[in-house]
């Protein structure tokens, strides 16, 4: 397992913290001020974003205390965002919900805590190959450091479903990041992630 974290340290993570922290530092809205990163693991793609983003202040949450950390992070539970409504300019979610029982539980908190917008990358299931893709990329880069893995992706039709419900209204989409170089793109990309800006 070690053996396997280390590779995908070398060969994946430092080019997908790079391409996500410029996607997401173009999502987050200009006149945004204040962010909170929802499942920050280490603060790593928050500390790029801040780089490219001085403007902002960015705090980040998660159900793990990591050892050492590039922002400051508070514990919680999971489900329950612990700030005040409107505590943030932002909520953002990278690569998070689907490790969680359902979505629009965090959504919905997010919604609650943010005044502007939600800012979300995750993927798409929308076909059986996808799924496997999906579980496979998952399981590479998120089992060694021990994260819970329900493998509960969504399909387009779902995100939508969710985003009506809650009263999200999709302001931006951007589906080609370019997470992954040539040829690995061809099995790893495929319409299989997003970043979108949600006004609440």
């Amino acid at each position: 397992m070690n053996a396997i974290g280390t590779l995908h340290t070398n060969l994946v993570f430092k080019r997908r913290t790079h391409v996500l922290a410029e996607a997401l530092a173009r999502a987050i809205p200009a006149d945004a001020r204040t962010v909170l990163d929802v499942g920050c693991g280490d603060g790593t793609i928050s500390r790029l974003i801040g780089q490219k983003r001085p403007d902002l202040f960015i705090a980040g949450v998660d159900v793990m205390a990591r050892p050492r950390t590039h922002i400051p992070v508070t514990l919680f539970d999971g489900e329950h965002l612990p700030f005040l409504d409107g505590g943030f300019d932002v909520v953002m979610f990278v690569d998070v919900l689907h490790h969680t029982p359902d979505p629009s539980v965090l959504l919905r908190e997010a919604k609650r805590v943010a005044r502007g917008a939600v800012v979300l990358k995750d993927h798409t299931r929308d076909s059986m190959i996808a799924n496997t893709t999906l579980r496979f990329m998952d399981w590479v880069g998120n089992a060694h450091h021990g994260v819970r893995l329900p493998y509960n992706y969504w399909s387009t039709a779902q995100w939508r479903k969710a985003f009506d419900s809650l009263e999200l209204s999709p302001q931006t989409v951007e589906r080609e990041l370019g997470l992954y170089p040539f040829p690995t793109s061809l099995v790893f990309e495929r319409g299989l992630h997003f970043v979108s800006r949600l006004a609440v």
